[in-house]
């Protein structure tokens, strides 16, 4: 149930982003505007060092933002509601809420992060059982075997 709220969630957010179009450049220049202290005495709300990330490469490639962050969003979403490659698409989940954290954004990105967080820690390699990992998983690991050289690159050569 956790993975399919959580793909819920991203998937309905990417969609509207890109049906809608997505400009990143005004919440990017409002996170390194947070970067400043409000008042004197009080605490910035975005680090200084993620704000010089933001000016020194996201805001110049923009762009690359606003096909990535829409997208990224959708895809993580649709993966985790087909239970494909589930703990990737929840681990990306958790660098995007905690990119949006970092940028002073709070919104529903601590309770997606929890989610996230849950079903990579206790859901591990269960979480996408009910799913196309359920097939996937079993195609990736017999192709890394082949790869990588055989039986010793799955953990299941025997001593």
């Amino acid at each position: 149930m956790i993975r399919l709220y959580v793909g819920y969630q991203w998937l309905t957010a990417g969609w509207h982003k890109i049906i809608e179009g997505f400009d990143a450049t005004k919440f990017l220049q409002g996170a390194v505007a947070k970067a400043v202290p409000a008042s004197p005495g009080a605490k910035p709300v975005v680090q200084a060092w993620w704000a010089g990330f933001l000016k020194g490469f996201a805001i110049p490639n923009v762009k690359l933002f606003n096909f990535l962050v829409p997208w990224g969003e959708f895809l993580v979403g649709l993966a985790l509601i087909l239970g494909f490659a589930t703990i990737f698409a929840a681990v990306m989940g958790m660098v995007m809420n905690f990119a949006f954290l970092l940028s002073g954004t709070v919104s529903s990105n601590p309770n997606l992060l929890a989610l996230e967080f849950i079903l990579v820690a206790l859901g591990g390699a269960y979480a996408g059982y009910i799913g196309i990992d359920y097939w996937f998983r079993p195609f990736f690991r017999s192709y890394l075997a082949r790869l990588l050289g055989g039986r010793e690159a799955t953990g299941t050569s025997k001593v």
